[in-house]
């Protein structure tokens, strides 16, 4: 029992986080999980995608959609998310609802892009549009608030819904990321992201990643107020990192859900001087002016008015700020309806789907898994090869003929890994942690163990051919 305590006391929360609670409220992470299994739970109903299970007073809608990698939005899981909202309005016995995802992976990857190429005219897709946002809007409306506890991805129509919730907790981890990618499609959010983003976090910060599809992840979303608490992922034990993750997530999820029905968690948000002083500013129609018109300059530097998506997204948010949310609720409903008709995203859409299907995996799992790669030469492309292979936890033993010709590549590595460093990326330890994986060497020693050789050699036949037979003859 002694071990039970300190392995669950490591668990804990961010340093960054900004809950206000009342003293003696946050339970700490080892009461979470040591209440996890007294929690008195109902019986759960199920929908095809989605479970609502009764945890005390709150209630935990799954989100876990059956035979598929990820879960997407499409018609038959918003019309769960409406009954979802009216079971949790009726239900007595819940005072608050927590919104996760059964995939430790995936929250929502966003809208499923089959339901809207269905659709053959732009009044189809502007109804869909709509009928989104309506969705949306009862969870936002919801006089029970919604805890949405993201995990994973969290993109296009998942962030919208998150945005739709009245807290949100993220996992500060790589693989959870919120964005808002659509206008790489050719389109725009089209359930309330153009109108609920540069509500809640700064206007400069909301634009570039509408316009953009530019990623927040862990601290960068916590620090534009994408997110109001971050928690920090858990190593392995009885079950996998990520499914304890998931749990740890979910029963933090629980606490804020009771604590915001009890009134003892605040949902206000603080911006900094610049952000208010944007938004003061805002008032004023010359100021709006001039603020929109510096976006579009910098649209049709980067686009020269080719993309007709930004430009719309520009009028959308406008319309928003200057004429009511509802306005813009409109407005991005009908201006989605007409780009999905454009010849850029039908080309842009179908772009994506091919990318999609050559990165599926059509040959099954490999018989050996990949734990070693060794490359050959020291290059720009050995060294990248190496590099990208290090970020993907793979070990690596990189050769070249030369000391000289190793050193360049290894510091070719340690710049692109310390640039990472300045951009957050990652932390300064993980970057060593991922050097210490590379081996660098001028002999063959090491490649009857390795798992895989790639090739990347000066362009030379000759040199080509006399480097496959010098491996032949120690690998086979």
């Amino acid at each position: 029992m002694a071990a039970a305590t300190r392995l669950l006391s490591l668990s804990r929360f961010s340093s960054t986080q900004t809950l206000h609670v009342s003293s003696g409220w946050m339970q700490r992470p080892s009461q979470l999980y040591f209440q996890r299994y007294l929690s008195m739970t109902s019986p759960m109903a199920a929908w095809k995608n989605f479970t609502y299970e009764v945890k005390n007073d709150v209630a935990v809608m799954r989100f876990n959609m059956p035979d598929s990698k990820v879960n997407t939005l499409d018609r038959t899981v918003l019309n769960e998310v409406k009954e979802l909202m009216e079971k949790l309005r009726s239900d007595e016995a819940v005072k608050s609802g927590v919104l996760i995802s059964g995939k430790p992976d995936c929250f929502i990857a966003g809208a499923d892009i089959r339901m809207i190429s269905s659709c053959k005219t732009s009044e189809e897709v502007e109804a869909l549009a709509s009928d989104g946002q309506k969705v949306l809007q009862s969870l936002e409306d919801s006089p029970k608030p919604v805890v949405a506890a993201i995990m994973g991805t969290c993109m296009g129509g998942g962030l919208e819904t998150a945005l739709a919730c009245q807290y949100r907790i993220a996992v500060n981890d790589k693989k959870t990321a919120l964005s808002l990618p659509e206008v790489q499609l050719g389109l725009l959010p089209g359930a309330g992201g153009t109108q609920r983003l540069p509500r809640l976090i700064p206007f400069l910060e909301a634009m570039p990643m509408i316009l953009t599809g530019k990623q927040a992840k862990g601290k960068k979303a916590k620090k534009l107020g994408l997110v109001d608490l971050l928690v920090e992922p858990l190593g392995p034990g009885l079950k996998p990192p990520e499914a304890r993750t998931l749990e740890y997530l979910e029963d933090v999820a629980l606490d804020v859900a009771r604590g915001l029905a009890a009134g003892k968690v605040s949902t206000a948000r603080t911006q900094n001087l610049q952000s208010r002083l944007v938004n003061w500013a805002m008032q004023y129609e010359f100021v709006r002016t001039r603020l929109f018109g510096m976006v579009k300059g910098q649209v049709m530097k980067q686009t020269k008015g080719l993309y007709p998506a930004p430009l719309k997204i520009i009028e959308v948010v406008k319309t928003g700020i200057e004429k009511g949310k509802d306005a813009g609720y409109v407005a991005e409903a009908e201006t989605f309806g007409h780009l999905a008709m454009t010849n850029e995203s039908k080309a842009l859409i179908g772009l994506f789907n091919a990318t999609t299907e050559v990165k599926k995996n059509k040959y099954g799992k490999p018989a050996k898994p990949i734990k070693t790669v060794a490359v050959l030469g020291a290059g720009l492309m050995g060294a990248g090869i190496s590099q990208v292979s290090l970020e993907k936890g793979y070990q690596v033993i990189l050769k070249d003929v030369t000391a000289e010709n190793l050193g360049r590549g290894q510091d070719h590595i340690w710049k692109e890994m310390n640039l990472n460093v300045k951009k957050k990326k990652i932390t300064s330890f993980e970057r060593d942690q991922l050097i210490c994986n590379l081996e660098s060497t001028v002999a063959y020693d090491g490649f009857d163990k390795v798992d895989m050789v790639i090739e990347a050699v000066f362009e030379d036949i000759n040199i080509k051919h006399k480097v496959i037979k010098e491996l032949e003859q120690v690998s086979l």
